[in-house]
């Protein structure tokens, strides 16, 4: 459950944070280059969480290539906000995986952006795509929810 009694949610979280002065703009709220951060943290969990964890990538000589990125701004996060993402599954399939990051305030339960993804599974030797292991396709398959109302 969040702060502030806000719903539960079904999805796993993947990046707690807050909203630091530095981070903030001429208008007083997070600058944008912030929320890309954020979502990139939590990008990293969320891979580690269904097996593509930093030694998987390493010693196997894998990569993930983000080919698109499509962000939307719902609020404005001021500072010293506390910052809540989940992330869920919303395709999975032979090499690419897309998924979908929604950022609340953790307090507000408010959402103040989403970000969807579509992410490429690399062999970096070849430099080309290739296919998830089954294991991590199971793992995907199992984090793939409906749309948050």
């Amino acid at each position: 459950m969040s702060i502030g009694g806000a719903e539960e949610l079904s999805e796993p979280v993947t990046y707690r944070g807050t909203a630091y002065p530095w981070q903030c703009d001429h208008i007083g709220h997070m600058n944008v280059m912030y929320y890309v951060g954020k979502f990139d943290e939590a990008t990293w969990n969320f891979f580690a969480s269904i097996g593509m964890t930093p030694s998987y990538l390493r010693d196997g000589g894998r990569g993930m290539a983000a080919v698109q990125q499509n962000i939307a701004y719902r609020r404005e996060l001021l500072p010293g906000d506390i910052i809540e993402v989940r992330t869920r599954v919303a395709e999975i399939r032979d090499k690419v995986i897309r998924f979908v990051h929604t950022m609340r305030n953790a307090e507000s339960g408010e959402v103040a952006a989403e970000c969807e993804l579509t992410c490429v599974h690399l062999d970096r030797a070849t430099r080309r795509s290739c296919p998830f292991p089954e294991a991590v396709s199971k793992a995907a398959a199992a984090r793939m929810a409906p749309a948050a109302p």
